[in-house]
C-alpha cells in the first residue's frame, strides 16, 4: 500500500542544478494521505544518460523498491540503435538492481549538434523511461516500445528547433493510443499548476479533449467570466483561437493561448450542435482577459415545505472543480450550513470536469464513515487495488443527493461513485462523462511535464466508468438541465434561483423520500 502512495505525491520535486535526478515521486492528481490505505504495486528502474560533452546523471534511487524488485531493459534495443552513426554519439546505461537481472546495458544513439535539440533528446529518454515503467498498458498499444525510442531518436537528430523536437515526443506518445498520456511545455505546465491552485488570468473556460472525437470541448464556464457573459456553453466545441486552428492541440496548449495579460483580449471560434435537431451554429467572439478567481465552492440554504406541511432547510453546495483547497472549502461550507440548521444536503457536481483525484477522495470522507472503499484502481498487470478510508468520521449524516450530468468527469465521477455505491447518496441528473483513467503528472528535468495514464478505476461496486459514465438513479429531462442558467452562483443569497432549477426540485423530492425512510439509500 505504501508504494502506490509514494507514486502519487502532489509535492513538486527538488531538482539540483548540478546533479539532475528524476523526481523522487511524480506529482500527481492522485495521492494517498495517511488516513487512506492503498495497495502495494509498481515496477521501478533507474537509468543514466551520458554524452560526449557532459555527464548528466539521472538515477531515481528513491523509485527503486527497497526489496530490489526492478525491471531491466529489453536487450533487443541494443540492435541497430547505433548503426550508421558517425561523430556524435551518446550512451544510455541502465542500472538494474534486481539480483536476478544484475547487469548494465550501454546503448548508443545519435546526439544532435543543435544544443536545444540535444536537450530535448534527454527529455525524450526521460519520458520514454517513465512511460516504460508506469504506463497502464504493458503492451504499449501492441508495439515495441524500445524500438520506438530508436525510431524517435533518429527522427529527432536532423531537427534544428526545440519545438520540432517536442513534436516528435508528442508523436511518440500519440502511438500509445491514449489521449490522456501527453507531454506539455514548461510554460503550459506552469499554467496547469496555476489552475490547480485556483488562480488564473484568462477568460474563464474549462476545456478538455473529448476522447471519442479528439476535439476540444467546453466542459464549463466560470460564472460571470468573460466566456460566460459571451454565452459560451458547456458542450461547445472550440475550433480556433486568434484565427489558429486547434487540430492536434492539447487542452493545456489551448488553455495557454486563452490566458494572458489582464486587459488584452482573445478571439475564439466555437461550434455548437443544436440539440433540438435544428442544425449547427458557428460563431466568433472576442473575449477580454480578466483575473479569474476559481473559488471551487458556493453554497446556499434552500427553505421549502415538505408534503406534510413542515418547513425544512436544505443545504446546497456547488463544487466547480477539485482544486487543492476543495476539501477544506467543502468542510467549511458544510459547517456553515450546519450552523444554519439544515436537515439535508444537495451536492451539485454538474459540469465539474474533475481535477485532483486526491481532492475528490478527501471530499468523499466528509460524507462517509468507517473503512469504506472509495475507488478501485486496476494497474498495468490487471491487479485490482482498492483505496479505502481508515476509521473515517463523516462531518454529517444528514440525507444527501448528488447532482450529475454529462459534464461531470474524472474526480467528479470518483466522488459520485463513492457516495452512491456506499449507500450514502442518490444520484439525480444525467449520465456522467465517462473518464475512468487516472494520470500521474511528473515534472521533467527541463521544466516540462509528462502526464501518464497509470491506472484505470472502477467504482466501489466494481462498475466500469471509462467511456460509459455513471447512470443516475433519477433522471432530469434535457429541459430541466438546461433551465435555468446557473446565475445563482454569483452569491450565496440566491436561493430563489435555486428553487427554480427543476433538477433541484427533483433532488428535494428524493431527499424527502430519504427522510421519510430514515435512510439515505
Amino acid at each position: 500500500m505504501e508504494k502506490l502512495c509514494n507514486s502519487f505525491d502532489l509535492n513538486p520535486p527538488n531538482i539540483s542544478s548540478i546533479t539532475t535526478k528524476f523526481p523522487a515521486r511524480p506529482t500527481s492528481s492522485l495521492a494517498c494521505p495517511s488516513h487512506i490505505s492503498c495497495s502495494n504495486g509498481g515496477r521501478h528502474q533507474k537509468f543514466i544518460v551520458q554524452n560526449t560533452v557532459s555527464t548528466i546523471k539521472k538515477c531515481s534511487s528513491s523509485q527503486v523498491d527497497k526489496t530490489g524488485d526492478s525491471v531491466g531493459l529489453n536487450l533487443g534495443i541494443v540492435k541497430g540503435i547505433g548503426r550508421g552513426l558517425v561523430g556524435f554519439a551518446a550512451a544510455l546505461a541502465v542500472c538494474v538492481d534486481s539480483p536476478a537481472l544484475a547487469q548494465s546495458l550501454t546503448v548508443a544513439f545519435p546526439v544532435s549538434p543543435a544544443h536545444e535539440v540535444n536537450t530535448v533528446q534527454r527529455t525524450l529518454v526521460e519520458a520514454w523511461s517513465l512511460i516504460r515503467e508506469t504506463f497502464v498498458d504493458p503492451t504499449f498499444n501492441h508495439q515495441d516500445w524500445d524500438m520506438k525510442l530508436q525510431q524517435t531518436m533518429v527522427e529527432m537528430f536532423p531537427l534544428r528547433s526545440a519545438d520540432a523536437a517536442y513534436n516528435k515526443i508528442s508523436g511518440m506518445l500519440a502511438t500509445l493510443g491514449d489521449p490522456f498520456t501527453r507531454i506539455i511545455s514548461p510554460k503550459e505546465y506552469q499554467s496547469f499548476r496555476i489552475g490547480s491552485d485556483g488562480n488564473l488570468r484568462g477568460v474563464g473556460l474549462f476545456i478538455n479533449v473529448d476522447p471519442k472525437t479528439g476535439n476540444l470541448v467546453v466542459m464549463s464556464c466560470v460564472e460571470g467570466s468573460p466566456a460566460d457573459r459571451a454565452g459560451i456553453h458547456e458542450g461547445d466545441e472550440l475550433m480556433e483561437i486568434n484565427g489558429e486552428r486547434l487540430d492536434g492541440i492539447s487542452s493545456e496548449g489551448a488553455a495557454q493561448k486563452l490566458r494572458g495579460k489582464v486587459g488584452t483580449s482573445v478571439t475564439v471560434k466555437v461550434h455548437r450542435g443544436n440539440k433540438s435537431g435544428g442544425g449547427y451554429e458557428l460563431r466568433e467572439v472576442n473575449l477580454p482577459r480578466e483575473f479569474i478567481k476559481l473559488s471551487p465552492i458556493s453554497s446556499a440554504v434552500i427553505p421549502h415545505k415538505t408534503s406534510d406541511g413542515r418547513l425544512s432547510k436544505t443545504g446546497y453546495v456547488k463544487l466547480l472543480a477539485f482544486s487543492q483547497t476543495a476539501a477544506s472549502d467543502m468542510e467549511n461550507a458544510v459547517t456553515e450550513l450546519e450552523n444554519q440548521g439544515v436537515q439535508s444536503y444537495i451536492l451539485d457536481l454538474r459540469n465539474n470536469p474533475g481535477g485532483l483525484v486526491k481532492a475528490g477522495l478527501d471530499v468523499a470522507q466528509i460524507w462517509l464513515d468507517g473503512d469504506e472503499t472509495l475507488v478501485n484502481t486496476i494497474d498495468r498487470d490487471g491487479n485490482m487495488l482498492p483505496i479505502n478510508m481508515v476509521h473515517g468520521h463523516a462531518k454529517t449524516h444528514d440525507p444527501l443527493v448528488v447532482l450529475v450530468n454529462e459534464g461531470s468527469a474524472s474526480a467528479s465521477e470518483i466522488l459520485a461513485g463513492a457516495l452512491h455505491d456506499n449507500g450514502r447518496a442518490k444520484l439525480v441528473g444525467h449520465r456522467t462523462f465517462g473518464k475512468g483513467k487516472i494520470q500521474s503528472v511528473t515534472e521533467l528535468d527541463d521544466g516540462s511535464a509528462l502526464f501518464i495514464t497509470v491506472a484505470k478505476y472502477l467504482s466501489p461496486a466494481l462498475h466500469d466508468i471509462d467511456q460509459v459514465g455513471i447512470a443516475p438513479d433519477v433522471q432530469c429531462s434535457t429541459e430541466m438541465l438546461n433551465s435555468p442558467r446557473e446565475s445563482y452562483m454569483k452569491n450565496k443569497s440566491s436561493a430563489s434561483s435555486l428553487e427554480a432549477d427543476s433538477c433541484i426540485m427533483v433532488a428535494e423530492h428524493e431527499l424527502e423520500v430519504q427522510e421519510s425512510k430514515g435512510s439515505p439509500s
